[in-house]
């Protein structure tokens, strides 16, 4: 769409599936501000800190801005010329499994539309799958065996109407921390309400929870199990609802009756006190929200963790009433977007399904398509393995990191480099997969693409451009339709704007519908572009007029939960894109735009299944029978389990966080969290370099020792990759092993061991330009104000240290430099001076660096005329009035561990307290437990 003068536009974050609405304004001088939108229903103005921070992401550094064939520079018509011939050529010669696409669920819902509709309608293979495979896969199977369908039964309104939410697997506050901020709000307005944790981390979530419940990797089919028998045993049981809109629940019982309380405890690792009182809780409470993610997901036995928690919620009728439900929560922002259009190898467009002959005439009646799929297609760990094999030889990657991101990475990158045709399309230039491509295709980014996505509670909302595409690029939906004509399927692909897209994929959903299939947006069918483009955010189901069908008990406004509200158009700016560095979503208590009332909002949310009419052939939910086994994974080699997952303020293989210094002060490098006595057996101490290793590779990360970590178990996060690290790809160490139904791969159960790794020396630098400090074991650099922080350790300390910095820092042979050495304590520091201006200072130490690393890092941006302040840089701390702010904990307003201390013994006593001192904690919120732990230990020091 044209771009022709700065605005103000309504648009949708790009990270977690929460869905929030972001208002994205582009100045005059082509500045880039963005804001939370008060009047979008998922977040009523809040934004995280990653949302908070996404004008400093939008640059162009690093930018894939032209298409390339095999290396050098080419010509669109060239590109897709290629792709399109090399595809068909692979079709006619090897039949059209020897070709797949492996998409993502940061792909927007037409994007995924076209890619489905291409793969599945017209070459003829279900080889099409998602990076969503890795997050939510055993969800969609979970949903599809109890309710016949891949149905959310909720909204989030129900976590701000529940008297008890229970927390399964999911790091809310980190991972999804406006849904947790909501939840904090109820209960600040409702403090009866009570909170259960089910991790075996205690993550920042178990700051605000009454129960922690610390079990033991997947010990979570035992739990549910458990509490399905003890639901029977103390008859807290809706017999009325199992009667009327259910089928199987005597078996289901049956198997979950096969531990009692004593097993059940040895399965989960907890005290039986602990499961009666967790078991009593849910039991008493009729209003109950069970809330899962990833921890239930990524597993080998997933699927039948979400049907254990269904299970439950079917057996006490509570399901589809306000505050009542199971809810599965999604970690990408398109996940559930390219559910519905079928995205998944095993899943057809509109919800409809692949094994069912019916409905795949249909989809191919409806796409006059001359083949569709007969059987589901490879699950992205079996794709990549056929890969390897040699049974695919032409392979579209979209929008996804799979060199890092999926298990046995490192058989996952050889397999990409091994096969004889991979296109990638993707907006950098130098990822960890695109490094392999054969043809790279420049694709839109966030704030220059259009198109709709689906958040968690079923709501479609739009992503509005902003901005000018850049060089080249093109969106993805546009890209994979020009080969698609090219292949020879003419008008099938021969859309001019994703609106159109977008009505198709609204009229299949409602396309002999009739009720029949939950997905249904047949009201938007024919919708125009006016229309697209003023789209408001809605929930499904949306069916047309014509269509009597809506969830029993829960009849939605006429054209959804939503009225248009006027024409809502998009930005325009020139081609400049500078992030203005101002904060502009500072709230305190309630969310902007919130209506008055604890989960009321002036749209009438839309939840399923309450009265039953589930999709299966009766129209009655399936309890499943589900035996809880153990599984023991680890051995004398290998006596650790590692969990994997994410952190506050980065975002998969950060290909757009770590390009923003906010993101990056919280955390800036890899880490594997230990308990202090499994530490203390392994010889690992705090800050020491760790070498974590299982039979399929090995990771250097740093050491943090802690007791919020389980015993016997590490956690580490999956962001790190070789563009941002020596050796922090985690996915290397995880195996292909993957859950029997879902095919989603166990990423959180993974047998390890952990050694110290002999470091003689250690560093850390800061530097204006990017450096490549190849000669060091460890490295980890991220972005500052300024340029570059880099961590630094070394196998050997037999160094010519002044001549090691002068190439980390790129200095001019004319720069000035200031150092201290003292060899025999492996001391040295050395700063180098360009003009005024600071171009790099290495600190190096024989043990962990104590440097002001906040600090440092600012004096990048800082004059340095005074020769004294020189020397404080050499030194390593601020003197005179300069503040050591300390590691960074709110990362909205840079607010440091040392400022808050200090505020405390001031007199803040409390985290409202610091707020209104110093802003931490007041945006989004996700730091505020780390603030309550500061809080409490200058307290408890205090008092001594």
């Amino acid at each position: 769409m044209e771009i022709d003068a700065a605005r103000e536009v309504r648009t949708t974050c790009p990270y977690c599936g929460v869905g929030c609405g972001v208002l994205a304004k582009v100045a005059a001088d082509g500045q880039v501000s963005v804001r939370g939108d008060p009047d979008h229903p998922a977040n009523f103005g809040r934004l995280c800190s990653k949302g908070s921070a996404l004008a400093e992401t939008i640059d162009l550094d690093g930018r894939l801005l032209h298409p390339e064939i095999y290396g050098r520079r080419a010509g669109w018509d060239e590109a897709l010329d290629l792709v399109a011939s090399t595809f068909s050529q692979t079709i006619a010669e090897h039949g059209p499994d020897a070709v797949a696409f492996y998409v993502s669920g940061q792909l927007l819902t037409e994007d995924y539309y076209v890619a489905n509709k291409l793969m599945k309608g017209f070459v003829g293979s279900a080889n099409v799958d998602t990076n969503s495979r890795l997050c939510m896969a055993s969800s969609v199977a979970g949903h599809r065996r109890a309710f016949g369908s891949d149905t959310v039964p909720g909204t989030y309104d129900d976590l701000e109407l529940a008297d008890l939410i229970v927390l399964v697997g999911s790091n809310l506050a980190w991972c999804h921390p406006v849904l947790y901020q909501r939840i904090a709000a109820a209960r600040e307005k409702r403090p009866e309400v009570k909170i259960v944790l089910v991790d075996p981390r205690r993550t920042m979530t178990a700051d605000i929870a009454d129960m922690h419940l610390a079990i033991a990797p997947d010990g979570d089919v035992a739990l549910f199990t458990g509490l399905l028998a003890y639901l029977g045993q103390h008859n807290a049981l809706d017999r009325a609802y199992i009667t009327a809109h259910t089928t199987g629940f005597g078996q289901a019982l049956f198997a979950a009756s096969v531990l009692d309380l004593a097993g059940v405890a040895a399965a989960t690792g907890l005290s039986e006190d602990e499961l009666g009182r967790f078991y009593g809780l849910f039991a008493a409470t009729p209003k109950t929200v069970t809330v899962y993610s990833q921890g239930v997901n990524q597993s080998s036995s997933g699927t039948d963790k979400v049907n254990a928690i269904i299970n439950c919620h079917l057996a006490t009728g509570r399901i589809g009433r306000p505050g009542e439900g199971p809810f599965s929560v999604t970690g990408q922002p398109n996940a559930m977007g390219g559910r519905e259009v079928g995205g998944m190898a095993n899943m057809l467009a509109a919800h409809m399904e692949i094994e069912n002959p019916e409905h795949r005439e249909r989809v191919q009646r409806f796409w006059n398509a001359p083949a569709i799929a007969g059987k589901p297609g490879l699950k992205a760990v079996e794709m990549f393995q056929a890969l390897a094999e040699g049974r695919i030889k032409a392979l579209w990657i979209m929008a996804t990191n799979p060199v890092d991101s999926m298990p046995d990475a490192d058989a996952v990158e050889a397999a990409i480099k091994a096969c004889p045709f991979v296109v990638v399309s993707d907006v950098l230039a130098e990822t960890d997969t695109v490094r392999h491509a054969h043809v790279r295709l420049p694709a839109a980014a966030w704030g220059e693409k259009d198109g709709t996505v689906t958040n968690s509670e079923r709501r479609i909302s739009r992503q509005r451009a902003f901005l000018p595409m850049p060089g080249e690029a093109r969106p993805d939906w546009l890209i994979v339709a020009e080969v698609g004509m090219r292949m020879g399927f003419g008008g099938a692909f021969s859309y001019e704007t994703p609106g159109e897209v977008f009505a198709e994929h609204a009229a299949l959903s409602g396309f002999e519908n009739d009720g029949a299939r939950d997905f249904d947006i047949g009201a938007y069918g024919e919708i125009d572009g006016e229309g697209y483009e003023a789209l408001e955010p809605f929930q499904w189901p949306a069916p047309s007029r014509a269509d009597p069908f809506w969830p029993a008990g829960h009849l939605p406004l006429e054209g959804g939960d939503t009225q248009l509200r006027g024409l809502r158009t998009s930005s325009s700016a020139g081609d400049w894109r500078k992030p203005s560095g101002e904060l502009i979503s500072p709230l305190e208590g309630e969310m902007a735009g919130r209506p008055e009332g604890v989960g009321t909002t002036e749209l009438q949310p839309i939840r399923f299944f309450a009265d039953g009419g589930y999709f299966t052939p009766d129209r009655k939910a399936r309890f499943i029978a589900i035996r809880p086994t153990t599984e023991i994974r680890t051995s004398p080699d290998y006596p650790l389990i590692l969990n994997t997952g994410r952190i506050r303020d980065h975002w998969h293989t950060m290909t757009r966080t770590g390009k923003s210094p906010r993101l990056s002060q919280h955390i800036a490098e890899p880490f594997v969290e230990i308990h202090p006595v499994d530490a203390q057996r392994f010889g690992i101490g705090d800050a020491d370099i760790a070498r974590v290793s299982s039979p399929r590779g090995d990771v250097l990360v740093r050491a943090l020792v802690t007791a919020r970590q389980r015993q016997g178990s590490l956690f580490a996060p999956m962001h790190w990759t070789d563009q941002f690290a020596a050796k922090g790809r985690l996915d290397t160490l995880t195996a292909p092993l993957t859950d029997p139904i879902s095919g989603q791969p166990a990423l959180k159960h993974v047998a390890v061991r952990i050694e110290k790794f002999a470091a003689k020396a250690f560093g850390f630098a800061v530097t204006r330009q990017r450096p490549a400090p190849d000669t060091a074991a460890y490295w980890a650099v991220a972005k500052c104000n300024g340029g570059w922080r880099v961590e630094l350790a070394f196998a050997d300390d037999d160094i010519d240290w002044a001549g090691f910095a002068g190439s980390l820092f790129g200095a001019s042979a004319g720069a000035e430099m200031s150092a201290y050495h003292d060899s025999d304590a492996g001391q040295h520091r050395i700063a180098a001076f360009d003009g005024d201006r600071l171009s790099g200072a290495l600190f190096v130490a024989p043990g962990p660096v104590a440097v002001s690393r906040g600090w440092a890092a600012e004096q990048l941006s800082a004059d340095h005329v005074d020769r004294r302040g020189r020397l404080a840089i050499v030194a390593g701390r601020p003197g005179g009035i300069d503040v050591d702010r300390g590691a960074i904990v709110c990362s909205c307003f840079g607010v440091g561990a040392n400022q808050i201390a200090e505020a405390v013994r001031r007199g803040c006593g409390s985290v409202a307290a610091i707020g209104a001192a110093l802003h931490a904690g007041t945006n989004c919120g996700s730091c505020r437990a780390e603030i309550r732990v500061i809080v409490d230990a200058q307290s408890l020091q205090a008092a001594e």
